[in-house]
């Protein structure tokens, strides 16, 4: 008989694939980069519609760091500090965000197949209306956390903290949310596909009792 899997799966995630050297690049719009080191960003830095592959992106300081369109493979981010990141619509595999501050992170409409994020401030992530297979968010603190309409298949938390989840329309295979201190859910019933402890199942009592139409009187 075959063995039953355990649930939920974890990430599959692979680190980047990167060479020994790089060369110096430099970003711009419809880029084909490849094999390259972007340092030293700063600013107002337009990568929208450009190819970035075996590359890395260490200590960038930006404003906005604009990448929609663009298509991210084997691709590692150190130490970021942005106000802004427009990554919308973009395709993303294999790619690595360690360390850093960012305001904004949007990836709404994205197609990603593993991503890891690693010890990073975000005040607002969107994963909105996404396709997001493999990814590991952890060591992470994150006020907003945005996934209407999300199509997410085995993605985990570990060790992480966020002030709202907006999970409404989402729709989710293997979501590890045990790894997750959320202060509120906008939708709880939204949460079908997702694991949760039973700590946090018992703190969301009220909404899921609200959101059936319950009425809890002591």
């Amino acid at each position: 008989m075959a063995r039953r899997q355990e649930r939920p799966a974890a990430p599959r995630i692979g680190s980047p694939d990167l060479p020994m050297h790089l060369e110096d690049g430099l970003p711009r719009r419809h880029a084909d980069l490849r094999q390259v080191r972007l340092a030293g960003l700063a600013g107002e830095v337009d990568l929208e519609h450009a190819s970035l592959e075996e590359c890395v992106v260490p200590s960038a300081a930006v404003d906005t760091l604009a990448l929609r369109g663009a298509t991210l493979i084997d691709v590692e981010v150190t130490d970021i500090r942005a106000v802004t990141v427009v990554a919308r619509d973009t395709t993303i595999r294999r790619v690595r965000i360690t360390g850093g501050r960012i305001g904004t992170l949007d990836l709404a409409e994205a197609r990603i197949a593993e991503l890891e994020l690693r010890d990073v401030r975000v005040d607002y992530l969107s994963l909105a209306a996404a396709r997001v297979e493999d990814v590991l968010i952890a060591d992470c603190a994150i006020r907003a956390v945005d996934l209407p309409h999300a199509q997410l298949t085995r993605v985990a938390f570990e060790r992480c903290r966020a002030d709202e989840v907006d999970p409404r329309g989402m729709r989710a295979s293997d979501l590890d949310l045990r790894g997750l201190d959320a202060l509120s859910y906008l939708d709880a019933l939204a949460l079908r596909g997702a694991t949760l402890t039973e700590d946090q199942v018992r703190a969301l009592a009220p909404a899921f009792a609200a959101a059936a139409g319950i009425d809890v009187k002591g």
